[in-house]
């Protein structure tokens, strides 16, 4: 259960509609919102802040917090201390146009942070419904704890539809497909998976309230990371909700996880589960 919602306040052009959204969200989620400006804290920015806060509509409790210092340590360290559920960063759409809270400053929050964290590209100072939610079902010991938060999060946002997305590696099928007979037994192989994955899906379906919620599942042969990402994006869905990553070794800069290749270049507001 989300209690505590953190955004990070950047005084930017989308500093109203990303503190609009925020502020939906956690009255929706019924949490309370705290804000955190890294960087000095002066009459004027704290009167914008101000004048935006008297208009928005009434909250649960909004708290804004001024500290100077590194934004990844200061983000952090307000986490721990409030004991920070979800985290919200603003972002642009793409890695080369990154500003403040994107960029490597994400990737290490995203990395670092205990807590869940919501990517925002699309913030809306009136509200736009959410009708569509992608979550990865991939074979993995967070998957089930993601799904359930992508139902929670859909029951709370009124949202009606959401996809399971069940990638699995090119590797699997271990078939070069150079013939007729090559092609037939790479499309029985394909089905077995399928079949393999929508029954694990189905079984971990079974322990979760889909009251109210068209609930589809797609496989989806390709690279992991990058192919939900361009589904998302061709379905247009508005949320992408996806697992934590695991490792934070030296081989994933090396190797990028299955997450860079969301963050490369975000198909959508994306929710990384932890």
């Amino acid at each position: 259960m989300t209690k505590k919602i953190l955004i990070g306040i950047a005084f930017s052009p989308n500093l109203k509609a990303n503190l609009f959204e925020a502020i939906r969200l956690a009255d929706m989620l019924n949490a309370q919102l705290v804000g955190v400006h890294v960087g000095k804290k002066t009459p004027e920015k704290e009167a914008k802040l101000k004048q935006l806060l008297d208009i928005v509509p009434e909250t649960n409790s909004y708290t804004t917090i001024w500290q100077e210092g590194n934004p990844v340590n200061v983000i952090l360290n307000t986490i721990h201390k409030h004991q920070i559920d979800l985290l919200i960063l603003g972002a642009l759409q793409r890695e080369n146009l990154y500003k403040y809270y994107v960029g490597s400053i994400a990737r290490k929050l995203t990395r670092k942070a205990p807590c869940s964290v919501l990517l925002m590209i699309k913030p809306s100072v009136k509200r736009i419904p959410c009708k569509h939610i992608v979550v990865n079902g991939l074979k993995d010991d967070k998957t089930q704890d993601t799904i359930k938060t992508a139902f929670d999060v859909s029951h709370s946002l009124g949202c009606k539809r959401i996809t399971i997305v069940e990638e699995t590696s090119q590797s699997e099928l271990n078939v070069r497909v150079n013939d007729d007979k090559t092609l037939e037994e790479s499309t029985k192989i394909k089905e077995q998976i399928k079949k393999r994955e929508n029954l694990r899906v189905r079984s971990i379906l079974e322990e979760i309230n889909t009251k109210d919620i068209t609930v589809k599942t797609q496989n989806i042969f390709g690279k992991r990371g990058y192919s939900i990402g361009h589904y998302a994006k061709v379905k247009r869905a508005d949320l992408l909700v996806m697992n934590a990553p695991t490792k934070t070794g030296i081989f994933d800069r090396i190797f990028p996880q299955d997450l860079e290749y969301i963050l490369s270049e975000l198909p959508t507001d994306v929710l990384i589960v932890k």
